[in-house]
């Protein structure tokens, strides 16, 4: 890896085996840019197709580059592209939908049964030196945004949509369930929306720790499997019952604490994702009319995620504990799924 010419790219081959691979260097299409890739986040999703070669409905059937939480640096621009420059830098929403079918017209492009998503397979991700993508799902950063920051604009983006379909605003109680990225960055952005109370839970002391130093009002550790029992630890320790449940986690457990320590009326937010099959408490839903809401990565939510990090209402900077080359890709992916490293957010520098 000594050429600055070459294209360098993670690749994921099977369960565990991920390679650093030559690609071709792609050809930006009228309406895309290519980009020199400078800072990839490792999500959960990445763990999963490398470690399992599987995350939910997605399964890896050839080798695919891996990641798609990524800023870059725009270094040549389709022939109809317009608002960007050579130079600019940009964090990169990996899905890009039809944009002409019933669901993206409606504004929930996110939907769109058509979408292409990076590093979902077949399509490969932008854990590499040089990635064509769409200009028009390239947001330029302000100058007080880092290239480290725009990599975490798309985990933001969860965060952001999961406080959207949870309708927290002023006052709202929360409850987060999971404080992995995902979950601590749902807690700054329920924070910066005015939310009340907010609570987070976790099996992970370190990591309850760290939210509370991040502002959570609670951090509560899950020590049971009787999940009516966990939501009871959890009323008792906020003195009530919260108006919603973000799930962030991917455990199955902690949807159903969630709609058993929910008020009545309130909501219960999917963002986690556990198994295909879940066992729920849904008479129990239904009894107090608790409703379940899925999310599936986020719609116009990058320009909202962005102007929180450039207003400083969000610190995103926070979360990134470990740093990586290209090159050391394989021990990013061993330490982001090592307990005892402590990890929050692994970062991986392709850029020379």
């Amino acid at each position: 890896m000594d050429s600055k010419n070459d294209n360098f790219s993670a690749v994921v081959f099977g369960n565990g085996d991920l390679k650093i691979e030559k690609t071709e260097i792609p050809t930006p299409g009228e309406n895309e840019v290519l980009l020199a890739i400078q800072q990839v986040g490792i999500c959960g999703s990445d763990i999963k197709y490398w470690s399992h070669g599987i995350c939910g409905r997605f399964t890896v059937k050839s080798p695919m580059v891996i990641g798609h939480e990524a800023s870059g640096v725009v270094i040549q621009l389709g022939q109809n592209v317009k608002h960007l420059q050579v130079g600019d830098r940009v964090a990169i929403e990996p899905g890009v939908p039809c944009r002409l079918c019933k669901v993206c017209k409606g504004g929930r492009y996110n939907l769109c049964p058509d979408v292409v998503f990076c590093a979902t397979p077949p399509v490969d991700g932008n854990l590499c030196r040089y990635y064509a993508h769409a200009a028009d799902f390239c947001f330029k950063l302000p100058k007080n945004v880092s290239l480290e920051e725009g990599a975490m604009v798309e985990p933001l983006a969860v965060a952001v949509y999961g406080c959207e379909r949870g309708n927290v605003g002023l006052g709202t109680s929360v409850l987060i369930c999971g404080a992995g990225p995902v979950g601590l960055l749902t807690l700054l952005t329920a924070k910066s929306l005015g939310a009340g109370a907010v609570a987070i839970t976790d099996i992970d002391q370190h990591r309850l720790d760290v939210a509370m130093e991040m502002g959570a009002d609670h951090a509560i550790l899950i020590d049971t499997k009787d999940n009516k029992q966990a939501a009871e630890k959890v009323v008792n320790i906020m003195g009530f019952s919260p108006d919603v449940t973000i799930e962030c986690s991917g455990s199955n457990d902690s949807v159903c604490i969630g709609i058993y320590a929910t008020t009545p009326g309130g909501s219960v937010i999917l963002i986690g994702r556990g198994t295909m099959q879940v066992t729920l408490p849904l008479v129990e839903a239904a009894g107090k009319e608790v409703d379940i809401k899925g999310v599936f990565r986020y719609a116009n939510c990058y320009p909202k995620a962005i102007s929180m990090l450039a207003n400083g209402n969000i610190n995103a900077k926070r979360l990134i504990t470990h740093r990586f080359s290209l090159e050391q890709s394989l021990d990013a992916f061993k330490t982001a799924v090592d307990r005892t490293s402590k990890a929050i957010k692994v970062m991986i520098t392709p850029a020379q």
